[in-house]
């Protein structure tokens, strides 16, 4: 722990805290979205707002990241989440919750989401150095991964199970923890600008840097890929997956515990992530990640057994985290300190963008011919990427 630092471990806290919120969070809105409807229109409409933010706003987030003290920025993020999460919960408990309702939250959670994540990739490098990130990144996506995907899902179907109020004052709370863990980060974390520029031309300077560089341009087209399909199959499995009527008929606790071998397969790649890319080399690494991604994304096209799709769910959940340590370090390394926040939502805008699209037509398609071909087509999106992987690595 010391060679990274009493600082980072803080920020490590905070962000091990604020993920559980979201894993609390991200099962939460389905599962009582679908008390309202089970429209996979409306539910897949959720999941679209949800995301839609980083089509939107990733690049203002950027611009924001890289003129704010960073940190700052995170816990304004904070706030905002645990405040909102906070109303929602009194609205349900006086009577007030809808599937429109859900609709605006998720809103308002997305943006705040896009301001707190820019600036934590942004800020890390400032906190580590760039020569431990590999080993730092690896840490973190460790506790985020634990938190946010094995530990907040099946948490979030038991307190679902336990009534809409408590499934969603929780997260507030944890949000309220991990702002006071942030607060004891010590230390500015405003970049040196040399000179004064219009938000435009922030903007464009971002853009620009992240598409005339080779390996940064392949690299958020095939996330943007993998996030299409993914975000797709995520967005409509829980039609898939819970309630007597479905495919599977899981219990909203079983659905939850099921997610979490997603996250288990991410915990445990998180500590080999950087012997898997010294092994395997960047190439062969992430060759392998599209093909696990592939698996998690087509298996429940060809099976309802929760024991076969956990299995490679935690396959898949192991080959995304082994990407993200690569991806994301490597960026953090060729990237400017001065030019981390703009650059890494230049990026976001390409890769996460196209969550909202996947989401929205997995319920066209789910709707017009039914849940099992969203599954298929993920998984033939993803194959397809493999094409793209680069051979070659810029510096």
């Amino acid at each position: 722990m010391t060679s990274l630092g009493t600082v980072y471990w803080r920020l490590w806290s905070s962000s091990g805290l604020s993920n559980l919120a979201d894993g609390i969070v991200k099962v939460a809105l389905g599962l009582v979205a679908i008390q309202f409807t089970r429209s996979p229109a409306l539910i897949a409409g959720l999941a679209f707002v949800s995301s839609l933010p980083w089509l939107l706003f990733a690049l203002h987030a950027g611009v924001l990241a890289d003129r704010v003290d960073r940190r700052r920025a995170m816990l304004t993020a904070n706030v905002f989440r645990a405040g909102l999460l906070g109303a929602l919960a009194m609205a349900i408990a006086l009577g007030f919750g809808s599937i429109w309702l859900l609709y605006v939250v998720a809103l308002g959670l997305g943006i705040a989401e896009t301001v707190h994540d820019t600036a934590a990739q942004a800020i890390l490098p400032q906190i580590v150095g760039r020569d431990r990130l590999t080993r730092a990144n690896s840490r973190l996506y460790a506790a985020e991964l634990t938190a946010n995907e094995f530990a907040g899902p099946p948490l979030g179907g038991v307190l679902v199970a336990a009534g809409a109020f408590t499934a969603f004052a929780a997260p507030s709370a944890l949000w309220i923890v991990a702002i006071v863990a942030l607060f004891f980060v010590p230390g500015s974390f405003r970049t040196v600008r040399a000179r004064e520029t219009s938000v435009r031309e922030d903007l464009v300077e971002g853009l620009r840097f992240v598409w005339e560089n080779r390996i940064l341009r392949i690299l958020a087209i095939m996330v943007g890929g993998f996030n299409f399909a993914t975000s797709a199959v995520i967005t409509i499995f829980v039609l898939y997956a819970v309630g007597p009527s479905s495919a599977m008929g899981l219990t909203e606790q079983t659905y939850g515990f099921l997610l979490s071998t997603i996250a288990l397969g991410s915990f445990a790649a998180s500590f080999a992530a950087e012997r898997i890319e010294l092994a395997l080399g960047r190439t062969r690494a992430l060759i392998l990640s599209l093909f696990t991604g592939a698996a998690l994304a087509g298996i429940p096209a060809v099976t309802t057994n929760p024991y076969v799709i956990g299995a490679v769910f935690f396959l898949g959940g192991a080959g995304v985290v082994v990407w993200n340590v690569i991806v994301v370090s490597l960026r953090q390394r060729i990237i400017s300190d001065y030019l981390l926040g703009r650059a890494t939502s230049g990026h976001r805008l390409v890769a996460w963008g196209t969550r909202p699209l996947g989401a929205m037509a997995a319920g066209l398609l789910a709707e017009g011919v039914g849940l099992r071909s969203v599954f298929a087509g993920a998984a033939a999106v993803i194959l397809a990427l493999v094409l793209l992987t680069p051979r070659e690595w810029g510096s």
